[in-house]
């Protein structure tokens, strides 16, 4: 029984996504994005609840990637469709249906990779941190410009499909890592039922702003490790007279 537990929490994140699309589409976006933080925890604690109980797997792996594809990828970018580029029509569609597709191969690429690397680091930002936080995004469509947007919604896509190496952090201990997921989390999902995202206290953007501040200054380092690897010393040759 145990070994299920993991692949229902997985596939609970996969029902939220798709239940937020249908939110969306009755023009519920309050409701639709509790449901995609909710994925998000469960999304939080599937494979930790895994590696707890000892069923790790390939098949939970793949399923949780086409969990994620739905609930991070398919469902945010059905978000924006319908709010930032509801105006554009079926080309908005078109434009935001670019968002999964980077999704999708990072994860594709995730998937290929080893589990020892995969435990140290990501490469490229996870899909469910750029999905929650265009979700996020959506609620300021009154305030954030179209094209600040675009430039925030693409370049989360392009951060996904990067080669930055952003911490894992599967080795924090599960109970002060559960306890910090459950605490943003659940006051998120206050303020969502509050109707109070306006109040959203000036931690939130430091915190956000201090992470990709660590991406940027991560990205130039290893540029900057790339370009001084030192050169390997030449070997003397005997002339020959």
């Amino acid at each position: 029984m145990k070994k299920h537990i993991p692949n229902l929490l997985t596939l609970g994140n996969l029902f939220c996504g798709f239940l937020s699309i249908g939110y969306v589409s009755n023009g519920d976006i309050r409701n639709a994005a509790i449901l995609i933080f909710i994925a998000m925890m469960l999304d939080a604690v599937d494979g930790r609840a895994a590696r707890i109980l000892g069923v790790s797997g390939n098949l939970g792996k793949e399923l949780d990637s086409l969990a994620d594809v739905v609930s991070f990828g398919v469902a945010p970018a059905y978000f924006v469709a319908n709010t930032y580029f509801a105006h554009l029509g079926m080309w908005g569609f078109l434009f935001a249906g670019l968002f999964p597709l980077f999704g999708a191969y990072r994860l594709a690429r995730f998937n290929i990779t080893a589990a020892e690397e995969s435990m140290k680091y990501f490469k490229g930002i996870p899909i469910p941190l750029a999905g929650g936080i265009v979700v996020f995004l959506v609620f300021f469509v009154k305030w954030i410009p179209l094209w600040i947007f675009v430039l925030l919604f693409y370049g989360l896509g392009l951060l996904m499909v990067s080669t930055i190496k952003i911490p894992s952090f599967k080795d924090i201990p599960m109970p002060r890592y559960g306890t910090i997921i459950s605490l943003f989390l659940f006051y998120m999902f206050y303020l969502l039922a509050k109707n109070r995202f306006e109040s959203v206290p000036i931690f939130f953007y430091v915190a956000l702003a201090t992470y990709f501040l660590f991406i940027g200054v991560r990205f130039v380092k290893v540029k900057e490790i790339k370009i001084r690897r030192p050169r390997r010393p030449r070997r003397n040759k005997r002339r020959r007279f």
